[in-house]
């Protein structure tokens, strides 16, 4: 297909089509939302949790959780656990956690049988590694956001930042999307907590009262984890987990 960047070891792609695209092709998939989703899910695989994508408008998310044994992230400022990277800070070692998103659970849950992580700045080392141990191919997604309508896509600069953070730390032939997503992450490298802060959904966040959670996400290199999706769930790359509400050990 003249889309999928076949030709390339190392693709990037925005949105949710691009998974319907170029997963096929591809070895692994890494999603990437900084703001939040897979910041997010980083922090808490970090401590041992085990973390359900779901999407974020369906209102079968409450009885989902409790199918899970999990609890329910909800919206920032107003639950325990949210988006809010600092909020999933204090998430209890080993916790079962429904993490609702329009953008990086959607795409997570469209990649079908790829083996697919989570990517973020705080993991990009770590996730590329990973990722490449499955394979050449490696398809990296940022995710974006949505304009007002709720449908259209609105290509986010934080994503495109932390898919050229991934990149560089992936080794093989880069397509010309890849390199751009590249030039972008050595440009800015060098400021990327202000650079996160002045960009459209960083002021987002500063006029929501989250400004915050940046310091967290601006991060680089700070977590050795790489989560990875495994029967609907994200949990460290080399751990698994039982299925059923109550179950949290590690199989």
């Amino acid at each position: 297909m003249t889309y999928d960047q076949s030709e390339f070891d190392i693709r990037c792609e925005w949105g949710e089509m691009a998974v319907e695209v170029l997963a096929p092709v591809s070895d692994a998939v890494i999603i990437v939302d900084i703001m939040s989703f897979s910041t997010a899910v980083t922090i808490a695989v970090a401590r041992g949790a085990v973390v359900f994508p779901y999407r974020w408008k369906d209102n079968s998310r409450v009885e989902y959780a409790k199918t899970k044994g999990a609890v329910l992230a909800g919206p920032r400022g107003k639950a325990q656990y949210s988006l809010s990277p600092l909020s999933l800070m204090a998430l209890p070692i080993g916790a079962r956690i429904v993490l609702p998103s329009p953008n990086g659970s959607t795409l997570s849950l469209s990649t079908g049988e790829i083996p697919t992580f989570a990517g973020c700045l705080r993991n990009a080392k770590t996730v590329a590694r990973a990722a490449q141990a499955r394979g050449p191919r490696i398809s990296v997604i940022a995710c974006g956001e949505r304009w007002h309508d709720d449908q259209s896509l609105r290509p986010a600069y934080e994503d495109l930042l932390g898919a050229g953070a991934i990149i560089s730390f992936l080794e093989g032939r880069r397509s010309p999307e890849a390199d751009g997503a590249l030039a972008v992450y050595e440009k800015s490298k060098s400021d990327i907590f202000h650079m996160l802060t002045w960009c459209s959904s960083g002021r987002e966040l500063i006029e929501m009262g989250f400004g915050e959670d940046i310091q967290s996400i601006a991060a680089l290199n700070c977590e050795d984890v790489a989560p990875i999706l495994r029967q609907g769930a994200y949990v460290e790359a080399e751990q698994h987990f039982e299925e059923g509400p109550g179950k949290s050990g590690l199989i």
